[in-house]
């Protein structure tokens, strides 16, 4: 009798990444971090040397002011992540650079080189491909990376891409999602549901103008969230901010899920729970107009719409009066003890538990 074999989709994205990799070990003492953060981290050449001499060479305050190598890759697949109908090919190269260099900010860190791999059909023309870099040369402009290798091949459907982001950060300011304390404070840069509605948005016009010659959408009083579902920003300001603060959070994360799974993602990290409060969590004006006029909620879009590229972090409760110093930093809770579990606190004062689609 056959075996019966599990559906990919019982574990969700996070339980099948367990899975997959939950026989491997690190052997080298260079890799500092492997699987299961923003980016891996990889430590100073000379240390993996001494190390290799010395197991707790690596692990020692020599290295704590030097860099350290942090490396990450995301992966874009269409009819997926992204539909060519509504999505220009020169907003898709930027925005596959910025989920990739964002990662890299999550970790603390300074993002400084790319590679990019694609995989495209016989639809696609030179021009396009061109197109397409165009976006990533000026997202590589902006954020001050390099392009320094990739790969291309053929598809047989559709189009596929791949970034890898390779960026530095000293041992001491490297900030992992398992370091959030009891009475950290919950911080959020940005707000939260517009790239979810923007999507909603352009699928919305690609329905209703399905078929027709020369399609005119109405996107009128809308484009903010259209740019934050087309061009997402990379928050390399929060982390200057932070830096010139001289500000380590205890625990950070790329907001790309989002708020509530990525919450969960640094609870779970962190052996801890959390409370966040509905009335702080920041909302922009366009999105609250957008669920309204689809009949959604937009809460329910801020905490699992994701795709907002903003970055979630914990701070200690003493640093509060700082961190509101920053700007445009939010704080929206505060870390428990494990048993409570993470929720969401109404004005009322009654708790939701905190769930999140493919979060297992």
């Amino acid at each position: 009798m056959m075996a019966t074999k599990t559906d990919i989709s019982t574990l969700g994205e996070f339980g099948l990444i367990r899975e997959l990799t939950k026989g491997f070990e690190n052997r080298n003492t260079s890799t500092v971090r492997g699987i299961g953060d923003d980016a891996a981290v990889i430590g100073p050449i000379h240390a993996a040397v001494a190390g290799a001499k010395n197991p707790d060479a690596a692990a020692t305050g020599a290295t704590e002011g030097e860099d350290h190598l942090l490396l990450t890759t995301d992966m874009l697949l269409e009819g997926v992540d992204f539909d060519l109908v509504y999505f220009p090919l020169k907003h898709l190269g930027y925005k596959a650079v910025v989920g990739g260099i964002n990662d890299i900010y999550a970790m603390n860190g300074t993002p400084r080189q790319i590679t990019v791999s694609i995989g495209a059909s016989a639809r696609f023309a030179v021009e396009d491909l061109i197109e397409l870099y165009e976006g990533v040369r000026v997202a590589c402009e902006e954020y001050g990376v390099d392009l320094v290798g990739g790969d291309t091949g053929a598809s047989v459907n559709g189009l596929a891409i791949s970034v890898t982001a390779l960026g530095t950060a000293t041992h001491a300011r490297i900030t992992y999602r398992n370091g959030a304390q009891l009475n950290d404070l919950i911080c959020i840069t940005g707000d939260l549901g517009a790239a979810y509605m923007g999507l909603h948005l352009l699928e919305r016009e690609k329905r209703a103008l399905a078929g027709v010659d020369n399609p005119q959408p109405d996107f009128g009083g809308m484009e903010y969230l259209l740019e934050r579902q087309l061009r997402p920003r990379a928050r390399r300001d929060i982390i200057e901010a932070l830096e010139q603060a001289d500000l380590v959070p205890t625990s950070m994360i790329d907001l790309s899920d989002g708020l509530a799974s990525d919450l969960l993602h640094i609870c779970r990290s962190s052996s801890c729970g959390a409370r966040i409060y509905l009335e702080r969590i920041p909302i922009a004006r366009q999105t609250y107009a957008m669920a309204e006029q689809l009949n959604a909620d937009p809460v329910v879009a801020a905490l699992n719409g994701g795709d907002d590229h903003e970055l979630l972090f914990t701070v200690p409760l003493a640093r509060q009066e700082e961190v509101a110093r920053l700007g445009g930093v939010e704080i929206i809770g505060h870390i428990v003890r494990p048993e409570a579990g993470a929720a969401l606190v109404t004005p009322d004062g009654s708790e939701i538990a905190l769930t999140a689609p493919g979060h297992k």
